[in-house]
């Protein structure tokens, strides 16, 4: 997987992560990272998927990303490597396999691994994007059409069409309220684009 998803990898490298990082098995709803935690390892994706999110102060949380296999958390390796402390809250949302490295050793690697930093300018592009993405639909797009693109980006990562959410999950991920999702949801299933059970909403084809 690793010789796949990190750009030009050379064996040496490769055999260098297996020597420094850490493979950690962990459950879904696993808190990986708080706000205003200290970074100690950055994580490598290997399986599942994390959310990461940003809160307020009345704790009003905002879905910024997701990470996906073959990916790590930006704000994280930007942390570890200057030594901040976390501005953002990183959940397992999958079950997750994770590769973890010492932040002492990835800065290590700026210096003399290039395709690290290669990796890492890369993951710095591909967040940047998904950052507008989020401003652009806070800013000009409806409500309605927001928890559509989430729903479905949700079905993508999990490679199904029946997701086990409840509405205060979806509020949550949007920073809006049940009430106001409960709501759409059901003007949703009304133009049959879902249909809605307990904790379960499916999209239709």
């Amino acid at each position: 997987m690793m010789t796949a998803d990190l750009p030009k990898i050379n064996p040496k490298f490769l055999q260098r992560l297996k020597e420094e990082g850490t493979v950690k098995h962990v459950p879904s709803d696993t808190v990986l990272l708080m706000e205003q935690s200290m970074i100690r390892v950055i994580p490598v994706l290997l399986s599942g998927t994390i959310r990461v999110s940003r809160t307020d102060a009345q704790g009003k949380e905002l879905l910024i990303y997701y990470i996906r296999p073959g990916e790590s958390c930006i704000m994280s390796v930007l942390g570890g490597l200057h030594h901040e402390k976390s501005k953002i809250r990183a959940v397992v949302e999958e079950e997750a396999e994770l590769l973890l490295i010492p932040t002492e050793k990835a800065n290590e690697w700026v210096k003399t691994y290039p395709e690290w930093t290669d990796y890492i300018l890369s993951l710095y592009q591909k967040r940047f994007d998904e950052l507008l993405n989020v401003v652009n639909s806070i800013a000009f797009q409806r409500l309605d059409d927001r928890l559509l693109a989430l729903l479905k980006q949700k079905a993508e990562l999990q490679k199904k069409n029946e997701l086990n959410i409840t509405h205060q999950q979806l509020a949550d991920d949007l920073g809006s309220t049940r009430e106001v999702v409960s709501r759409l949801l059901k003007q949703m299933e009304n133009q049959g684009l879902v249909a809605l059970a307990r904790n379960k909403i499916t999209l239709s084809n």
